[in-house]
């Protein structure tokens, strides 16, 4: 079992052997997860692009490059 201790800034380095088990490596994010009264499971934040898909709908007419730089024009002078 491994272990670790909370710096006094709350930071916690997470020992290598879980980082590898988790396939954790240097810039990963991570949640924190409640499986019961104070007990946490930590699972890496791993989403695969395509969970992306259709989340955006498409516009009903295509804009040209002109609308769009008219658009930002208009959005940048509200400023």
């Amino acid at each position: 079992m491994s272990s670790a201790t909370v710096t006094s800034k709350g930071q916690v380095t997470i020992p290598v052997d879980v980082r590898h088990r988790l396939g954790l490596e240097s810039g990963d994010r991570i949640e924190f997860v409640e499986i019961a009264d104070g007990e946490f499971a930590i699972r890496p934040v791993i989403q695969d692009v395509r969970a992306l898909k259709g989340l955006l709908k498409k516009p009903a007419k295509p804009v040209s490059v002109a609308e769009m730089r008219v658009a930002v024009k208009k959005r940048g002078s509200r400023n």
